[in-house]
């Protein structure tokens, strides 16, 4: 194994060295796919020479190495598993106290890892490995039977709902939810909005929260190999005829789009609001009028915000939203003190709450011929340096509540809440005493569209009591 692991590193140091590649699972794809007469094109004198120093020579060291037999079995494990479980400790005592500064600096420099020999050509190898095993995989579709059932078809208006993705949003600094600073001036004043207090997310990053909310799954009993190979709500509101339309503003919808009309925001040219690529969250209502004005039927417009992302809260408002000073302007989190890096949060809670806003004043002009409505949940939380830990992505088993527990947010018409017979005092009971989690989303929305199929659980949709509250 050891002369493997030389062999390789060898490899794959020159690669690096020579052509200032990066190793990654790409490049590992790029060298499986090579035919001989590539590879051939690749070999010359420094490469020989190189892998004859750097490969084989210690290859042969090692292997003329005579390394003295153990004395006994139980003695040689019981040494390995202690060497092993110290290092172990080792690292993690340092990782411990150096985690303030270990967090940014990886979140900084995503690409880090893919400079270490041989582990990058290894991650690489066993990625490809896995991703073809998971290809082989069959392609799962569920809800074939789904229809609108008849108290949508008799319903005097459409419905359109808009419903927010956030990113990195804790429900803890949201002052509709209590928090003492006023980081939601804007949707404090509207009617009609609701602030559901206990909600948790099914995991502490983007790449599983995401998927999991908009799939049948619950938190428990989540995977993202089936989440891959398996529709989603979106797909079974589209064969339902729902009108379904995602804008992502966040790197990615995670495949929970790949199969419905979407669009990436920043792809457009629109300098005023974005920069290499990366815009602030009102692209979002680029056009949005334009779209809606183009709709006759029941519709759910899905955005996807980049919200809060870290480390660089400085990057997600404009300087109009710089409401709490002094602000750490830089992504070096860790060279920031614990209040200034809070105000700076702040202030994307507070950009946040007033994209919200513009999104019921436009959905607000429509009214006379939609039943509209808007939800907002956030798909993880953040740490901003509670118990020493920064951003999030910790295990759901030990990760802290600022991670897990984040805002949901329901503003209705009057005209949506007549549509869907709900009753209001009980909606508001709901959003104070209820426990909800994104595994209530999948159902509420089936809900909301009255959509009849056997994958639909009642008991998950979040408004279902206060619809038959109403009755």
């Amino acid at each position: 194994m050891a002369i493997a692991f030389i062999l390789i590193g060898a490899g794959v140091n020159y690669f690096m060295y020579a052509f200032n590649v990066v190793i990654d699972r790409n490049m590992i794809q790029n060298a499986l796919e090579t035919n001989v007469h590539e590879t051939l094109d690749l070999v010359s004198p420094q490469m020989v020479m190189w892998f004859t120093c750097l490969g084989i020579i210690p290859s042969i060291i090692v292997l003329l190495t005579k390394v003295a037999p153990s004395r006994g079995a139980i003695r040689f494990f019981l040494t390995k598993t202690a060497s092993i479980v110290i290092s172990a400790l080792v690292v993690l005592i340092i990782a411990f106290f150096l985690f303030k500064d270990y967090a940014p600096f990886f979140r900084n420099n995503r690409g880090v890892e893919k400079t270490l020999v041989p582990s990058n050509a290894v991650a690489g190898l066993i990625s490809n490995v896995s991703s073809y095993i998971d290809s082989q995989k069959p392609f799962v579709q569920i809800g074939l039977d789904a229809k609108k059932g008849p108290e949508a078809q008799q319903r005097k208006k459409k419905t359109l709902l808009v419903l927010v993705v956030g990113e990195t949003a804790r429900a803890e600094n949201f002052s509709l939810g209590g928090y003492s600073r006023d980081t939601n001036p804007m949707l404090s004043k509207r009617d009609g909005v609701l602030f559901f207090q206990n909600v948790s997310s099914c995991g502490t990053a983007t790449a599983v929260s995401v998927p999991c909310m908009f799939s049948d799954m619950n938190r428990k009993g989540y995977s993202g190999s089936r989440a891959k190979h398996t529709e989603g709500v979106l797909d079974i509101l589209a064969r339902a005829k729902v009108n379904v339309f995602w804008r992502e503003n966040d790197g990615g919808c995670k495949g929970v789009c790949d199969r419905v009309p979407n669009e990436d925001m920043t792809l457009l040219k629109l300098p005023d609001l974005c920069k290499n690529r990366e815009c602030k969250d009102d692209v979002l209502l680029y056009k949005l009028e334009d779209y809606i004005n183009g709709q006759n039927d029941d519709g759910i417009i899905v955005m996807h915000q980049m919200g809060s992302h870290g480390p660089s809260y400085h990057d997600r408002y404009t300087s109009e939203y710089r409401k709490f000073t002094p602000t750490c302007d830089t992504n070096d989190i860790q060279n920031c003190d614990t209040k200034t890096l809070v105000n700076t949060y702040d202030n994307t809670i507070v950009y946040t709450d007033a994209m919200l806003d513009q999104v019921i004043a436009v959905l607000d002009k429509h009214r006379d011929k939609f039943a509209t409505a808007l939800i907002y949940l956030s798909d993880h939380g953040e740490s901003l340096g509670e118990n020493g830990l920064y951003l999030h992505g910790a295990p759901y088993a030990i990760a802290p509540s600022q991670q897990t527990h984040v805002p949901f947010i329901l503003w209705t018409s009057p005209e949506y809440r007549e549509t869907q017979n709900l009753d209001e005092n009980c909606l508001q009971k709901e959003a104070k005493t209820g426990t909800f989690s994104q595994d209530n989303l999948f159902h509420s929305l089936l809900g909301i569209f009255d959509i009849q199929t056997n994958v639909y659980n009642p008991a998950l949709d979040m408004f279902k009591t206060c619809r038959s509250a109403a009755k």
